[in-house]
């Protein structure tokens, strides 16, 4: 493993702060050298920032000696890995073909026009995020949607205002 001294890193590299940066050493370290030290290094990076930003991919593949297009081939290939920020609460709307039929589309649509919530997006004030997903596994009760670890089942457009709500 490679040891950079803080000081001498380059200009991207320090935009990511000094504090979290060493955060970042000091997983890569104590991972070194282990089966899969790869996953749990962004996993724990992931932790700490909440996403993955490129700069941190560069960091993290420049310290592990691992091609960069590896690093960001394995983020983009699992799920759980994000590079965009999240916000406090993920907003998952299942897209499966029974909550899709039953509205998805349009409790997708009021989430864009009265929240302002793309997929992939984050309101202002970083607290809810939007992601689509194929299925929750919940299809008798179409149209669903997961906010953190939340399920609302048979939900309506006009009780998206309500629902959010409840987690200011």
């Amino acid at each position: 493993m490679q040891k950079t001294d803080i000081a001498t890193m380059t200009k991207p590299e320090v935009a990511i702060g000094r504090e979290t940066l060493q955060q970042i050493f000091k997983v890569i370290e104590d991972n070194s050298g282990k089966a899969g030290a790869i996953i749990r290094v962004l996993q724990q990076v992931q932790g700490i920032m909440g996403y993955l930003p490129p700069v941190v991919l560069q960091v993290i593949a420049t310290r592990m000696r691992i091609p960069l297009s590896e690093v960001y081939g394995i983020v983009s290939f699992y799920h759980f890995f994000s590079l965009v920020p999240k916000g406090k609460y993920v907003i998952q709307v299942c897209l499966g073909t029974s909550c899709y039929v039953k509205g998805a589309e349009r409790i997708l649509k009021t989430l864009k026009k009265d929240f302002g919530l793309e997929p992939q997006g984050l309101t202002t004030d970083g607290k809810f995020s939007l992601s689509t997903v194929r299925c929750l596994g919940a299809c008798g009760l179409a149209p669903v949607i997961m906010v953190g670890q939340d399920i609302h089942r048979k939900v309506r457009p006009s009780q998206l205002k309500e629902i959010l709500s409840s987690y200011e």
